[in-house]
This record gives C-alpha cells, sequence and structure tokens, in this order.
C-alpha cells in the first residue's frame, strides 16, 4: 500500500499541470463556441459573461446561409485536397528515388529541399504574384494550388525520405526477383510499407493548406473562390463589426479542423515514430 500511495502521489502532480495546461489551452476554444450561441444583445451589453442568459443559432444561419461559408468552406476543401493528393503523388516518388537511386547524395538533397523554408512567405508574395500574373493564373485555384506545392512538395519528400529509409533492401530484392518492375515495387512493396508515414504526411499537407491565409488573400479576389480563412478575414472590414457571425464563423473553421486532428492524431504519432526510426 506504501508504494501505492507513493505512487499516485508522484503521479498526481504531472497530472494535475496536464489537467490545468489543457484546460488552459481549451478555454479560448470553449469562450469561442460560448459566445457563438448568445444574442447580439447580450455580447454588446455584456462581453464578459461566460454562461449566455439565452441560447441562439442565428449567427450561424446569417454565416452559413447569408454570408456564404458553406461555399468559401468548400473552396478550402477542394484547394486543400488538391494539394495533397499532388504533393503525395510527387513526394513518395521524389522520396523513393532519392534513397534507392541517390543514395550517396540524398541527404544533401533533402537539406537543400528543405532549405526552402528558409525564407518567410512574405518575401516570396512579390515574385510568386509576378508569375501568376504573367501566366494568367490569378484568381484561379490552379495558380494557387500551385504555389502551394511549391512548399508542400520540398517538406513532404523530407519527410518521407526518412520513412523509406527503413525499408529494407532485401525485400525488394526478392520481390525483384520474382519479376517484379521497380514502379511495381515502390508502388506494392515500399510503399505499403511506409504507408503510416504517407498519411501523417498527407494529413499534414492537408491541415496546411486549408489554414493558409497570406498567399489565398494575395491570390484569389472574387468571393466565390475565397477560401474560409479569407472570407473569415472580410467579416473584419465592416464599419460595424459583428461579434456573433465572427465567433460562429470561428467555430466553423476550428471546431471540425480539432475534431478531425482528434480522430487521426494517433496516425500521427505512429507515422513520426517510424519515420524517426532508421
Amino acid at each position: 500500500m506504501s508504494r501505492a500511495s507513493q505512487r499516485v502521489r508522484s503521479l498526481t502532480l504531472p497530472y494535475a499541470f496536464l489537467v490545468v495546461m489543457a484546460v488552459l489551452s481549451a478555454f479560448p476554444l470553449v469562450w469561442i463556441i460560448v459566445s457563438s450561441v448568445k444574442p447580439a444583445s447580450e455580447l454588446a451589453s455584456d462581453p464578459l459573461s461566460f454562461f449566455p442568459s439565452e441560447v441562439t443559432f442565428a449567427h450561424y444561419g446569417k454565416v452559413l446561409f447569408e454570408l456564404g461559408a458553406l461555399r468559401n468552406l468548400g473552396n478550402s476543401v477542394i484547394i486543400a485536397l488538391a494539394t495533397t493528393v499532388l504533393t503525395i503523388a510527387a513526394s513518395t516518388t521524389g522520396a523513393y528515388g532519392i534513397v534507392r537511386f541517390f543514395p550517396r547524395v540524398g541527404q544533401k538533397l533533402t537539406q537543400l529541399l528543405i532549405s526552402t523554408y528558409m525564407f518567410p512567405p512574405i518575401l516570396l508574395a512579390v515574385p510568386y504574384s509576378v508569375i501568376m500574373v504573367s501566366v494568367g493564373l490569378a484568381n484561379t485555384y490552379v495558380g494557387l494550388v500551385l504555389v502551394y506545392l511549391s512548399f508542400s512538395i520540398p517538406y513532404a519528400i523530407w519527410m518521407l525520405t526518412a520513412f523509406y529509409q527503413t525499408v529494407p533492401l532485401e525485400i525488394e530484392e526478392a520481390a525483384q526477383v520474382d519479376g517484379a518492375g521497380k514502379f511495381r515495387i515502390f508502388l506494392t512493396v515500399a510503399s505499403p510499407i511506409v504507408l503510416p508515414g504517407i498519411v501523417a504526411t498527407a494529413i499534414y499537407t492537408f491541415i496546411n493548406s486549408f489554414n493558409e491565409f497570406l498567399y489565398a488573400l494575395l491570390f484569389i479576389n472574387s468571393s466565390d473562390k475565397m477560401p474560409i480563412s479569407v472570407a473569415l478575414y472580410s467579416l473584419s472590414g465592416s464599419e460595424v463589426l459583428d461579434w456573433g457571425a465572427m465567433m460562429a464563423a470561428c467555430v466553423v473553421i476550428v471546431v471540425p479542423s480539432v475534431v478531425f486532428f482528434l480522430l487521426i492524431q494517433r496516425h500521427i504519432a505512429a507515422g513520426l515514430s517510424e519515420g524517426s526510426v532508421k
């Protein structure tokens, strides 16, 4: 009993600290959700009250139907999905090629690719804008996806290189003896082994593309093509800010991402842990 009590006491403080930090981290999100169901009059008269005197979903109706947030949310999903699919297709073949065909210079190549993240995004805004306008891709999904691919693919290749290095060469040699070609080995032997890493990279790419704001603000001008992050920013441009609509829009953007991340966090952890073992 003494050992059990000592163990409970030793774990009490760390768990209490984690509970406090979790509450502090979740409090802003809870505050936004509670504020989104408050009447506009209560938000104006007593914005610091936590529990609403009356629950209303009028702000969600305004955001989703009057302001067209559903259309903007669909735009974000389309852009993020296109970026993720193209990034995974390019980065898996690129990472596998580096590991198997350029093993000596593979480390240098990955370092060169990841060095593109040394430049802040705002520094590349002007060159990207000039290129997009010159090729006629301004205010288009294609142009925005190409911009996202330019910094998603290098990072994805850098991540997936570590995963493909964990694939035993003997397995591929056995498949080659059985008559499998290089592309078939890559597709049916190596890639299934590193599938957790591919899933983790795809999720990371999707979340980054979905939440990206700077380039979407610069390159998308039409309201019907705006992603949800830019549409939310446009709400703050009015002379009188509708805090209820703003809180509801924040919930529409943030809560699905949080729920999605909670559902797939095990896949991310498993993928990252496998990639760290070489």
